[in-house]
């Protein structure tokens, strides 16, 4: 099994990696589609299902499908244009992306949020058409968005098509189980492991660069939450607090007034700038979802800010080791709230984060994955029910806690010698039956937990 670390962590923008980010990517690909067919097309048509459905308007679902068929991606998104080609195609109901001809759009008649058939692979379902002068759909195929962006055609996720296209990589740990024995026996680290297979797929210089890049729009979007303030948007008026959370941090770390458990404080306002930048429709990187974006940067930079012989040296093992524990709970179980609820996206990183820490910190493989089963064993059963299907109640807090369960998970791994009860793999294959048996209403559809015990407005 190989994920890349550039699979589990994508450049994209908020506020959800399945639910914007995936449609995007979806809309991007069927227009691919519709460049290599030899029909003549002259119209557009989306329908979302299940999750995207439900909470597709708080999630800016239809908004993404719209800009994705627009020839806009995650990777280059420009929010200017984007408003400016909406506005426009709202204006004259026609699109033209490149290598195609002009083609009829009506957002309001041509976007249908489709709440009562659930498409049967997944919870993330929609369908993108094509369609002919008459109006009749001559092109047509189902997509899911799988979770953290990643996106699969109905016949794919039939095919079950995995991740392992390509040349063989050197340690193609499957389980943590496995991953521990390659260890054992090649005397490497996981990251020197998860390094050398990534190698075997690219070349050295482009991934140190590709990772350099990702822990730098990491910290750019903590460093813009820290900045900004007002209210975020969606109708909730929930306002920003990392910015006000942050100033009166450095004032009191000044004064010499901040107490032990103050850290805390620190942990959870870098978590809390990622996702409030993500609920604004900000650049975040997926890490390994967009709901869960803020987790793991917060981990990297309390290391490098708070601890003592920290070194920027070591962002790169700590990504890598990340994107292993990703990959296993992935492979596994699930990345997506809407198949396996929040334990899924924020249990996930919450592991993640834990074992990149515990690894630059001295951790020895047994114990890195001793920390990422701590973290995920405490977030098992954690549902996904966001207020008004927005990114923000309980979405922005819930990262910062989890950022701070990752940290005390990794310490309490280096206090022991690896050994523990609950293996890291028994944990993965927990959470995806919990998953299974969780019911739909707490699993992004906003039809049950806080999202109806609280006031959408």
């Amino acid at each position: 099994m190989f994920l890349s670390v550039f699979d589990m962590f994508k450049v994209g923008i908020g506020p959800s990696s399945s639910h914007t980010m995936g449609p995007m990517v979806a809309a991007a690909r069927f227009l691919d589609m519709m460049r290599a067919s030899p029909f003549e097309f002259h119209g557009l048509r989306a329908s979302l299902h299940g999750s995207l459905a439900f909470t597709g308007v708080g999630h800016a679902t239809d908004r993404a499908t719209v800009l994705g068929l627009g020839g806009f991606i995650p990777d280059t998104y420009d929010d200017d244009k984007a408003e400016a080609f909406l506005a426009e195609l709202n204006k004259t109901h026609k699109m033209q992306p490149e290598g195609l001809p002009e083609l009829h759009f009506d957002p309001k008649a041509d976007m249908i949020f489709d709440y009562d058939h659930a498409l049967e692979g997944h919870a993330n379902g929609m369908i993108l058409m094509a369609t002919d002068a008459q109006g009749d759909v001559i092109l047509r195929q189902v997509f899911y968005s799988v979770g953290g962006g990643f996106v699969l055609t109905e016949e794919e996720l039939a095919e079950g098509k995995d991740t392992n296209d390509g040349p063989p990589v050197p340690f193609p740990f499957t389980s943590a189980a496995m991953m521990l024995e390659m260890a054992k026996s090649s005397g490497k680290s996981i990251a020197q492991m998860k390094r050398e297979n990534e190698i075997a797929r690219g070349c050295p210089d482009s991934f140190a660069k590709g990772t350099a890049r990702l822990w730098q729009v990491m910290n750019d979007c903590i460093n813009r939450g820290l900045e900004r303030d007002g209210i975020l948007p969606g109708g909730l008026n929930v306002r920003r607090r990392a910015k006000g959370i942050y100033d009166a941090l450095m004032a009191e770390r000044g004064m010499n007034l901040q107490a032990p458990h103050t850290i805390n404080d620190w942990m959870s306002v870098y978590a809390m700038a990622v996702n409030e930048e993500n609920a604004a429709g900000g650049q975040v990187v997926t890490a390994p979802t967009n709901g869960a974006a803020g987790t793991m940067p917060a981990v990297l930079r309390y290391y490098l800010d708070h601890v003592p012989g920290a070194s920027e040296s070591h962002v790169e093992d700590f990504l890598l080791t990340a994107a292993a524990i990703g990959g296993l709970v992935k492979y596994n179980a699930s990345i997506s709230g809407a198949e396996a609820g929040c334990q899924a996206e924020v249990g996930s990183a919450s592991a993640m984060a834990a074992a990149g820490l515990c690894a630059v910190m001295g951790g020895t493989p047994e114990q890195v994955e001793n920390a990422a089963e701590i973290a995920l064993e405490h977030h098992l059963g954690m549902t996904c029910d966001p207020v008004k299907g927005l990114v923000q109640v309980p979405c922005i807090e819930r990262n910062g806690l989890a950022a701070i369960k990752a940290v005390s998970a990794a310490s309490l791994a280096l206090r022991g010698d690896g050994e523990h009860f609950v293996p890291l793999d028994a944990a993965i294959e927990t959470m995806r039956q919990t998953g299974a048996d969780m019911h739909e209403k707490y699993k992004e559809t906003s039809l049950g937990g806080l999202a109806v015990n609280v006031p959408n407005c």
